[in-house]
């Protein structure tokens, strides 16, 4: 695995309620299933083995939560992030509905699990999906609709433009459509106490310990620096930072950088005029804002989804006018946390479940397009019912789904995604 990134100063870091120990890896280990990746489908898949007998170690390159886990917007909303509708052809409408509601169900995979475990993470519901123009309005009129036929269990409210007022104190939006089982949480504490939790189920979590080569065979060996695992069955899990490990699996996957900054806490009074219910919100654009408040009321600001590549050294610079033009109520206030991650996308935009053709014994979950609270939290269970042979029609239709190689190598796979998603855009502009 590679890092893309240096860990940064976060404000989930600067807020992170527990210390583990997870001493790297040395010498010979053994164990039923070794994973790559201790990031929230490590973490998860670790959990839900264990709990089914099997024996786990986990490998990280860095730390727990590292990567998107530990970095990300902390809005925890319903769905996998994509229209499924756009693949009935080749899943069917019945594998459409089952995929559609494993998109709901895994939303309360994460309720149940903060809730039986007692894990500290700030989760709070209430969620807005914001309208920039009268075609998203349209749009959530029609998201509206389909929940309501998938008989969804929680409220959701069409809001119009004079009430948005309820939502967001921001002129910029033409509705929105409000969801009371989508929430937002601290996404590091969250990692943090399921990292606890498979510790105490028996699993052998090992930091600083980076995958550096893999034997295949009957039994897997997984190298690194300082030791090897030898194991059954092997789950690659780590995303956007799977690098040349298992290059069938990272060719797949482009890794895109995501921006966040956090602002100063701000005045009960000023934190209710902004967000007056304290829900996340999020916009329909293809180079979303998303936003929420903290626990300790500072407002965390995202977005700006980068397809080139590069990195910014101003996050702050480039985030806080895109903030303003939301809240300028907000020009005062200092910027106290700036970040960024990488968020794994596929071009179909689709999680990519499943094994490797080869090696039926390899595993791995990704790409899950910045939807990945729960949506890793899915994969887990759909991996682990899978590796249990337990039936599984949910991992049995992503492992359906075809997923396209980026062409260019590693040179041209950004830039040309790049350009992919700058025609996106235009034709959102041209939409309006």
């Amino acid at each position: 695995m590679t890092s893309l990134f240096s860990s940064p100063q976060t404000y989930y870091n600067a807020t992170r309620n527990r210390q583990l120990e997870c001493p790297p890896l040395e010498g010979p280990a053994q164990a039923d299933v070794c994973i790559v990746g201790a990031g929230f489908t490590g973490l998860n898949t670790a959990i839900e083995l264990a709990e089914r007998g099997h024996s786990v170690i986990v490998l990280e390159a860095q730390q727990i939560a590292w990567g998107a886990t530990g970095r990300n917007g902390g809005q925890l909303i319903r769905g996998i992030g994509h229209d499924l509708g756009a693949h009935e052809k080749s899943l069917g409408r019945e594998g459409v509905k089952v995929l559609e509601q494993l998109g709901l169900d895994a939303v309360d995979l994460v309720r149940q699990r903060v809730q039986q475990h007692g894990i500290e993470c700030d989760l709070r519901w209430g969620h807005c999906e914001l309208a920039n123009t009268p075609r998203h309005f349209q749009n959530l009129l029609a998201e509206q609709q389909a929940l309501k036929n998938q008989g969804y269990a929680h409220k959701v409210e069409l809001v119009e433009q004079q009430d948005m007022h309820r939502v967001v104190g921001s002129d910029r939006y033409v509705g929105g459509l409000i969801d009371e089982g989508s929430g937002h949480l601290h996404p590091l504490n969250l990692a943090l106490g399921e990292a606890a939790l498979a510790q105490r189920l028996g699993v052998r979590l090992c930091e600083n310990s980076a995958a550096i080569r893999i034997d295949y065979g009957s039994r897997i060996r997984v190298h690194t620096a300082t030791g090897v695992v030898h194991a059954k069955t092997l789950v690659l899990a780590g995303n956007a930072h799977l690098g040349d490990l298992e290059p069938a699996l990272s060719g797949k996957v482009l890794a895109a950088g995501s921006y966040v900054v956090a602002t100063e806490p701000l005045s009960a009074a000023l934190a209710e005029t902004l967000i007056p219910a304290n829900r996340a919100l999020c916009d329909q654009r293809v180079g979303l804002d998303y936003y929420r408040l903290s626990a300790d009321r500072r407002l965390l600001f995202g977005g700006a989804c980068h397809y080139s590549g590069r990195t910014l050294k101003d996050i702050a610079g480039y985030m806080r006018p895109k903030m303003l033009e939301v809240f300028p109520q907000l020009v005062a206030k200092r910027i106290d946390f700036q970040w960024s991650g990488m968020i794994g996308i596929g071009a179909n935009r689709l999680p990519q479940i499943g094994r490797l053709q080869a090696q039926p014994n390899v595993f791995y979950a990704q790409a899950y397009a910045g939807h990945g609270i729960n949506t890793t939290h899915m994969a887990a269970r759909l991996v682990a019912e899978a590796i249990s042979l337990e039936h599984s029609k949910g991992f049995d239709l992503f492992a359906s789904v075809p997923h396209m190689t980026f062409p260019g190598g590693k040179l041209l796979r950004s830039p040309l995604l790049a350009l992919g998603m700058f025609w996106y855009r235009l034709k959102e502009i041209a939409g309006h």
